[in-house]
């Protein structure tokens, strides 16, 4: 079982930055792809951004160029660093760890933290 803490969310102007973490208790965290999800009220959860266990990017199309995700396996972190905000990036943003076997799969899911754009 992985436990994923998200924290970093706000309330920021349009145009400005913020930077979540998320931190996973997991002992093997380099192994895990990780990815950020958001989810707009009355819009379905999107991907935002994804890494692979090999440093592989990629990322949704409305925040290329403007959103950075990274990880930190000594730390079991993974960041996403968002610039040029706007209101339409107002959604609660979570994170997520996965992982695929031969015979299993494996997603573990923080709680959310909550990102508001707004003058």
């Amino acid at each position: 079982q992985v436990q994923l803490v998200e924290s970093g969310g706000g309330l920021v102007q349009p145009g400005g930055s913020l930077r979540l973490s998320c931190s996973a208790s997991a002992s093997i965290f380099s192994i895990y792809h990780l990815v950020w999800y958001r989810q707009a009220p009355g819009k379905q959860r999107e991907l935002v951004a994804a890494i692979s266990s090999g440093i592989r990017t990629n990322y949704a199309d409305s925040v290329k160029r403007r959103f950075t995700i990274s990880r930190d396996n000594a730390k079991s972190t993974v960041f996403l660093q968002m610039n040029s905000l706007n209101p339409e990036d107002t959604a609660v943003y979570y994170c997520n760890a996965n992982r695929r076997t031969v015979d299993a799969g494996y997603d573990y899911w923080g709680q959310g933290t909550q990102v508001t754009v707004c003058s």
